[in-house]
């Protein structure tokens, strides 16, 4: 009879324990990312929009270099987050420029609200007012993929704002609608941001910001991404997410690059396929949409002050890709403009 209870309470612990170790491999965060860490201190700016009380995290990090009296605004992408913008950050603060990384609302550490009309418009005022909450009159603007998209709009509503605008593989370098890709509605996008899981991200990240490599670091984003879908506030993440990508397919920046006034530096790399919804375009609207290595060039053409630079090779996120190679090229190119 001991034996028999060892075993049957030995036989218990291991159960009880499984659990404990799933999370650990798959570990979930809160709506506004609670449990996972960022590189540096998250502050929250609260602020009413569309009759809400919102907050939107973010970091602001001083020069630790010698100080130019610059700043730069850091603009994340639709599957990223400030957090992932640590390289990013530590060059620059480095380089001895102020470093400001919002999380826009919707997404990270920021509200994520039942009801909200999303538009590039609304975010860059979101920003706008956080640069004027903390004093930065005019600041290097920087997107990255959807947050190009978004710096463009910025830098459209607020030119004597901005110093200078620099996009990083920037979606919207074409309107896909008129190319002929499907539109999916806000429903069906809630339906597979619901679906998500760490291989499907996975294997979509590997093709296309990282031009077909992996390295174990990205690891990390994956656990940031599925995590805060997978967690207590799923449904709350998954219908923002989707109210966001109709808002990227929907209102493009592409017809008004012609328009931008700043000095503009486009960092593109040539690997790039990203087109939203080109999973489900048809085979000849697929072959003629997210070529990179053309867009970039087309874009430089339509921008009046732009300078290209681009990474041959390099997928969605030349930043995290080569981030030493990466950087070099910023910084230079970032004393030119």
């Amino acid at each position: 009879m001991p034996l028999a209870r060892t075993f049957y309470l030995t036989g218990l612990l291991a159960t009880l324990a499984l659990p404990a170790l799933a999370d650990t491999a798959n570990p979930t965060y809160g709506p506004e990312l609670q449990g996972f860490q960022y590189p540096y201190p998250v502050e929250h700016f609260n602020f009413q929009s569309q009759g809400k009380s919102l907050q939107m995290g973010y970091m602001d990090v001083p020069a630790t270099g010698k100080a130019n009296g610059r700043s730069v605004v850091l603009m994340h992408g639709k599957n990223f987050c400030g957090a992932t913008w640590d390289a990013s950050i530590k060059a620059l603060s480095d380089a001895g420029y102020r470093v400001i990384t919002p999380d826009q609302i919707g997404f990270c550490t920021s509200s994520k609200p039942d009801h909200y009309q999303y538009s590039f418009q609304q975010l860059a005022l979101n920003t706008h007012q956080l640069l004027e909450k903390l004093g930065i009159q005019k600041a290097t603007i920087l997107g990255h993929s959807t947050g190009g998209m978004l710096a463009t709009r910025y830098a459209l509503l607020y030119p004597d704002q901005t110093e200078q605008l620099v996009m990083v593989n920037p979606i919207g370098l074409e309107d896909w609608k008129a190319l002929g890709v499907p539109y999916r509605t806000v429903d069906q996008w809630y339906a597979r941001e619901l679906k998500m899981t760490a291989e499907g991200a996975r294997n979509y990240q590997r093709k296309t910001y990282y031009a077909g490599r992996w390295k174990p670091e990205y690891e990390r984003w994956i656990e940031m991404l599925v995590g805060i879908n997978k967690g207590p506030g799923q449904k709350q993440v998954a219908w923002n997410s989707a109210l966001i990508y109709d808002m990227i397919f929907t209102q493009p920046v592409y017809y008004e690059f012609k328009d931008l006034q700043v000095p503009t530096l486009l960092l593109i790399g040539t690997s790039d396929t990203t087109a939203i919804n080109s999973d489900i375009a048809s085979p000849q609207v697929k072959a003629k949409v997210g070529h990179y290595g053309v867009l970039g060039k087309q874009v430089a053409k339509l921008i009046p002050h732009s300078t290209l630079v681009e990474f041959p090779g390099l997928g969605h996120a030349p930043q995290m890709e080569e981030p030493a190679l990466f950087h070099q090229t910023l910084l230079r190119e970032l004393q030119k403009l």
